[in-house]
């Protein structure tokens, strides 16, 4: 896989608080559906990827050790969304409300 968010450092991702890294990752995801309904899979593809490359970074943050079992749970239904059967039945809408905590919490923090 190419990867996106090369500029990202592991380190500098780190720094992120939780809810800042929530909510890039839902931006990338609201990307991946905007793109699915507009029948652009190339590009919803991509954003998809990213999002995934953002969760793998958030997995490698040693401070979240206690939310490893939610952020895996994330990434599994996220790939059976996008690339899957969605046996879990997701929608995008049920993504954006998801995410949307999390972009409110990120702003009310900063």
């Amino acid at each position: 896989m190419n990867y996106q968010h090369q500029n990202i450092s592991a380190e500098r991702w780190a720094g992120f608080s939780l809810y800042d890294q929530m909510a890039n990752i839902g931006s990338e995801v609201e990307r991946a559906i905007n793109w699915k309904e507009k029948s652009n899979l190339e590009y919803s593809n991509l954003s998809f990827y990213r999002s995934l490359e953002l969760v793998d970074l958030t997995l490698k943050d040693a401070k979240h050790r206690p939310h490893l079992q939610e952020i895996t749970r994330l990434r599994e239904c996220l790939v059976d969304f996008f690339s899957g059967n969605n046996q879990y039945l997701s929608s995008a809408d049920s993504w954006r409300k998801y995410f949307y905590p999390f972009n409110f919490a990120a702003r009310a923090a900063s």
